[in-house]
């Protein structure tokens, strides 16, 4: 089966540069990405492609290169499916905030939607691709959602899971670790719909990297994925912790232990805390799911890298209160960063945010600084947690677009996002326009401490 059309519902962090690089690389291949959000739909379109609502390195080129050729964004979705041979699903699921699995299980309301609305427009079969991390037998209900319409269509179901990193999305789009592809392998319409989904990345992806499995082994590898690497980041964090009382240095013991072989160097960098998108909603998820098949030790184990996490930033924002002589009350603390991690400008589970809502509790006054995120963006952050009236956020939090300006007469600075340009900046500046003795907080581990120190801040980093 060879695929002309793919629709993407869903033009989001997944959608969007995903299908950009498969419209990139397959030009014989329209595809259209649709969302029911018009100011989104609207960005992608923009002419100037550095306007695009999702800033990734090398998507707007990418964007520019494809865009009006085989890759369109629209917001008429019932057209795009109409047409389609094969339809991504790549909207949000995000933690359950209601009923039964609330704060653990995932939200499925918008798959579900995508499913029904796929059912009532369809009149060809059609290949759905899950491209949305989901709990294991997803595809399940999806199936028998698509099969009772009546409409006689033949729906095969895939599971397609994204192993992006943001911020470096492009690059593994490109040259993948692996392309994992799930589907009823068993069966010879099923193998059709694998083969044509690996024939798409095929493209460009060696198929020695291409792995084929059965639906649910690929839904639950990518939950699986994220909780260990969610696992590396909280085992370093807590050692840094230890670390501290000691003496020791993080940095040092993550070196000496990322040099065996067996465990290796990758996501052994302390730090205030991971965010994103994926860790901390994919290992709630994985909680909830052992709880549900009665699990208990499973779930406990996972859970404790949650717990780990949230105690890492609360006790970053603990020791600037601690540091600045136990009140922060009515002082002003200056904020470099609030996306996730450098290279976007995700927000999603950032440990800014919570860093900034516990020093608001403490009546601190915040001036954040981040080259991405919009201030509308960071407001809509804090609102979110419901700490506080909007009205008091706006009253309590500015934000400039000068880092220097935001550090100016300042009793301390955090640096809580590891954007490159923070270890350029002129810090005997900085030093001089603060207030004295000058706090400087390194939540990423990204300044040197000994010219730091030298300049006469009080410098503290995670972990030594």
């Amino acid at each position: 089966m060879r695929i002309r059309n793919i629709c993407c519902i869903g033009a989001g962090y997944v959608g969007g540069p995903t299908m950009a690089v498969i419209a990139q690389k397959c030009p014989e291949i329209d595809v259209t990405v649709v969302d029911i959000n018009e100011k989104r739909i609207a960005a992608w379109n923009d002419k100037n492609v550095e306007n695009i609502p999702i800033y990734e390195p090398g998507l707007p080129e990418v964007v520019q290169e494809a865009r009006g050729r085989n890759l369109f964004f629209s917001t008429d979705v019932d057209a795009a499916i109409d047409k389609a041979d094969m339809i991504f699903i790549s909207v949000n699921t995000p933690t359950k905030t209601y009923g039964i699995g609330k704060g653990m299980a995932a939200d499925l309301k918008y798959i579900e939607l995508c499913a029904r609305q796929i059912a009532r427009v369809s009149k060809t079969d059609k290949i759905v691709v899950e491209k949305s991390t989901l709990p294991v037998r997803t595809a399940e209900a999806l199936k028998n959602i698509l099969d009772n319409t009546g409409n006689g269509v033949n729906f095969q179901i895939l599971s397609n899971p994204e192993f992006l990193a943001e911020g470096t999305a492009v690059d593994d789009l490109m040259d993948p670790d692996r392309v994992l592809i799930g589907g009823d392998i068993d069966s010879a319409k099923g193998k059709e719909a694998v083969d044509a989904l690996v024939n798409v990345y095929a493209h460009w992806v060696p198929k020695s990297k291409i792995l084929t499995t059965n639906v649910w082994s690929s839904e639950l590898s990518k939950l699986t994925a994220n909780a260990f690497l969610a696992q590396r980041v909280s085992s370093i964090n807590a050692m840094s912790e230890l670390c501290e009382k000691t003496g020791a240095d993080v940095t040092e013991v993550a070196k000496a232990v990322g040099m065996d072989s067996r465990i290796g160097s990758k996501f052994l960098k302390s730090s205030v805390g991971f965010g994103g998108s994926c860790f901390q909603k994919d290992i709630l998820n994985l909680v909830y799911i052992a709880k549900s098949f009665g699990l208990h030790e499973v779930a406990d184990y996972w859970e404790q890298v949650i717990i780990m996490n949230d105690h890492q930033k609360r006790r970053f924002a603990s020791n600037i209160v601690s540091s600045l002589f136990n009140t922060v009350s009515g002082k002003k603390i200056a904020l470099l960063g609030w996306a996730f991690k450098k290279d976007t400008n995700d927000t999603r589970e950032s440990a800014a945010i919570y860093v900034a809502d516990y020093l608001l509790n403490e009546q601190a006054e915040i001036v954040v600084y981040d080259p991405k995120v919009k201030e509308e963006q960071i407001f809509a952050d804090l609102d979110n947690l419901n700490s506080r009236s909007e009205e008091e956020n706006r009253k309590r939090v500015t934000v400039l677009n000068d880092p220097y300006e935001v550090c100016r007469d300042a009793h301390a600075i955090a640096v809580l996002t590891e954007w490159d340009e923070f270890k350029e900046m002129d810090w005997g500046k900085i030093y001089k326009d603060m207030l004295k003795p000058a706090f400087l907080f390194d939540g990423r581990r990204l300044l040197e401490r000994k010219t730091k120190e030298e300049i006469g801040f009080e410098f503290y980093a995670i972990g030594s």
